[in-house]
C-alpha cells in the first residue's frame, strides 16, 4: 500500500514549493492524493472509453453542487471521428483533440430555466448577467468534478478552453440553441504516459487570510518563475517577432505576452447573439 501522506506532501511540494502538514490519521487520504497528484494528459492509448463508463462519469460529474439546485450545466459527448477531426482542425496546435477517443463539451445552459418558467406559467424577470454567470459556473463545477471522477477511474483528461476562440463555429457545428454556449472542451482517454505535475503560484499569493493582500507580489512571482523554470521550462518563446527573445523566459513573461494580444474580443457579442442579456 502506498504511503499516501508522503505522496501528498511530495506532490504538493513540487506544485507549490511548500511543505504542508498531512496527518496520517486524516480520513480520505486516497481522494486527496488523487487531487494532489493531478496531471494533464495529452497522449492517449488507442483504446475506447466504454459508453457505460462514460455515462457513469457524467452521472458523477452532474452530482456536483449546483447554484440553488437550478442545474444549468450540461455535457455534450462527441465520439464521431469526423466531428472530432473538425474541432481539431480549428485547434491546429492541439492534435490530441483528434487523438483522444472521446471529446466532451461542457455547456452553460441558460435556456432550460426560462422554459420551465414558461411551462409553469410564471414570469421570468431574471434574464440578466446573473443567468449567464450561474450557468457558466455550474458548467465549470461539473467539468472539474468530471475530471476528478475520470482520474479516479484511471482515465486521463485535458481541458480545452480554446474552443471559445471558435465559439460560433463550435456552436453551429453542435446545433447549440439560444442561451446555450460552450464553456470548455475536454479530451478523455486512457493515458499513454504519466504526465507531469505543473507547479502553481505559491499559496501565499492565492490563499488570503481575513483580507485580500498583494504584499510582496513582484518578488513572489519572480521566485515562482525561477522555481517553475527549474522543473518545467518553456520549450518555445511566444511572439518573438514582436517582443524579441528573452534570456530568461518565465511563466509571467509568457502570460504577459499571451495577454498582450486581444483574445476573444468577440465572445461577448457571441454570447449576446445567443440571447443572453449581460446587463
Amino acid at each position: 500500500m502506498p504511503d499516501l501522506t508522503s505522496l501528498i506532501r511530495e506532490a504538493l511540494m513540487e506544485r507549490f514549493g511548500e511543505g504542508l502538514k498531512v496527518g496520517d490519521d486524516l480520513s480520505g487520504l486516497d481522494g486527496l492524493a488523487r487531487i494532489a497528484v493531478h496531471r494533464v494528459h495529452r497522449r492517449y492509448l488507442a483504446q475506447d472509453v466504454s459508453p457505460d463508463l462514460l455515462r457513469l462519469l457524467c452521472a458523477c460529474a452532474l452530482s456536483a453542487p449546483s447554484k440553488s439546485d437550478l442545474q444549468q450545466g450540461d455535457i455534450l459527448v462527441i465520439r464521431d471521428r469526423a466531428k472530432r477531426d473538425a474541432i481539431a482542425g480549428l485547434l491546429t496546435e492541439m492534435p490530441w483533440v483528434s487523438d483522444a477517443p472521446v471529446f466532451l463539451v461542457f455547456l452553460a445552459n441558460g435556456r432550460r430555466l426560462p422554459e420551465i418558467s414558461r411551462l409553469r406559467g410564471k414570469p421570468f424577470p431574471n434574464d440578466h448577467l446573473d443567468l449567464f454567470f450561474n450557468a457558466t459556473v455550474d458548467a465549470a463545477i461539473i467539468m472539474t468534478t468530471f475530471l476528478h471522477a475520470a482520474e479516479a477511474a484511471g482515465l486521463g483528461c485535458c481541458p480545452i478552453s480554446v474552443i471559445r476562440d471558435h465559439a460560433k463555429v463550435i456552436s453551429d457545428m453542435l446545433d447549440l440553441p439560444a442561451k446555450v454556449v460552450p464553456v470548455a472542451g475536454m479530451c478523455v482517454g486512457w493515458p499513454a504516459e504519466q504526465g507531469g505535475i505543473t507547479p502553481r503560484l505559491p499559496l501565499d499569493v492565492t490563499v488570503h487570510e481575513e483580507r485580500f493582500t498583494e504584499s510582496g507580489l513582484a518578488g513572489k512571482i519572480d521566485s515562482y518563475d525561477r522555481r517553475r523554470a527549474a522543473v518545467r521550462p518553456y520549450r518555445n518563446q511566444r511572439d518573438t517577432e514582436r517582443f524579441g527573445p528573452s534570456d530568461f523566459y518565465s511563466w509571467s513573461e509568457d502570460k504577459a505576452r499571451q495577454y498582450a494580444m486581444p483574445l476573444r474580443a468577440d465572445f461577448g457579442a457571441f454570447v449576446r447573439n445567443k440571447n443572453f442579456n449581460l446587463d
